[in-house]
């Protein structure tokens, strides 16, 4: 089991599923060496059935932990080769319940100093390694109880957001600066002509008037992207953002926004403005958050049809400026 122990943690259901195997085996040998005619995987079964009497298929499932299907399956053989009876369920007659033949008994009394001396070397051997089995079975159960499967989830978010980078326009992400962007406007409105154009070239459209293409990236997979137009020398527009919407929550939109307004100051520039809609309610609230401030009026040469919205970013020292006039009381 050198691979699996190598992987580690994420291979402990694997390596349950060997140490099982390897002590059922074990547990084959004993009763072939004895002269018992069970197996081991017949064990839990049979000694529930033996301590508690009749049971149904779901509560011996529920029992000792395994599907309905695996325990219907092993009930139906061993009714088959004569080492179960089905009853009838005196709580309900449409259930049935399995009960011990005399043929089962007498084997499980042939296994029963099997069963000691399989306790008592195990027990040695472990005492001997330092080590309590059950007690941290127990407690490794434990963590296996509730939510552990939206924690797991959770943490992939986690580091999902840690692990998402911003890069620059390379030519070999083009054709996602279209798909994101073609994906989002058929959804919340259409391609206008400029939408095209600006798609189909970002080079020439973006680039070439000393614009920037940013593209959210995670493992290979490009998640978002926005551009920065320079429609002016030191004007810049917050254009072309779009976030593939399955992968919502990881706070890609709010980093490459981040990015955006870094490559504005990078560039030395004076104005950072953008056009949106009042039907995207989260995105305004993202832009808000950001510091872009809703203007008065529309901006008046707007390429867009379907824009309602213009906002200009306020720098933070704009930002802390403005709130300090608001603060002073007026005369």
């Amino acid at each position: 089991m050198t691979f699996l122990a190598d992987v580690g943690l994420l291979a402990l259901g694997s390596r349950f599923r060997a140490i099982s195997d390897q002590l059922y085996s074990i547990a084959d040998e004993v009763y072939r060496l004895r002269g018992i005619p069970i197996q081991g995987r017949w064990f839990p079964l049979l000694r529930l059935i033996d301590d508690q009497g009749p049971q149904s298929v779901g509560s011996i499932a529920s029992h000792i932990g395994q599907t309905h299907s695996a325990v219907s399956q092993l009930a139906d053989r061993l009714v088959a080769d004569g080492w179960l009876a089905v009853t009838e369920d005196p709580a309900d007659r449409r259930r049935r319940c399995l009960s011990l033949t005399e043929q089962s008994r007498q084997a499980i009394r042939q296994a029963r100093p099997a069963w000691k001396a399989i306790i008592q070397v195990l027990q040695q051997r472990c005492a001997e390694a330092g080590i309590d089995v059950l007690h941290t079975l127990d407690r490794f159960e434990r963590v296996l109880d509730g939510d552990l499967g939206a924690a797991i989830a959770e943490q992939c978010s986690r580091n999902d957001k840690a692990n998402v980078q911003v890069v620059g326009f390379d030519p070999s992400l083009r054709e996602h600066f279209y798909r994101l962007n073609a994906d989002w406007l058929r959804k919340y409105f259409y391609l206008e002509e400029i939408d095209h154009r600006v798609l189909s070239d970002p080079e020439g459209e973006i680039l070439a008037g000393g614009g920037e293409v940013l593209f959210a990236v995670l493992d290979g997979q490009v998640l978002g992207t926005c551009a920065l137009k320079q429609e002016s020398p030191g004007v810049f527009e917050l254009t072309k953002m779009a976030v593939d919407e399955s992968l919502h929550g990881l706070g890609i939109g709010r980093r490459l926004l981040a990015r955006a307004i870094d490559v504005f100051r990078e560039r030395g520039g004076k104005t950072f403005f953008l056009e949106s809609s009042t039907k995207l309610t989260p995105a305004l609230r993202l832009y808000e958050s950001m510091g872009f401030r809703h203007q008065p009026s529309l901006k008046p040469d707007s390429h867009y049809s379907r824009s309602d919205v213009y906002m200009i970013w306020d720098s933070e020292e704009a930002q802390a400026v403005r709130r300090e006039s608001e603060l002073v009381p007026s005369a």
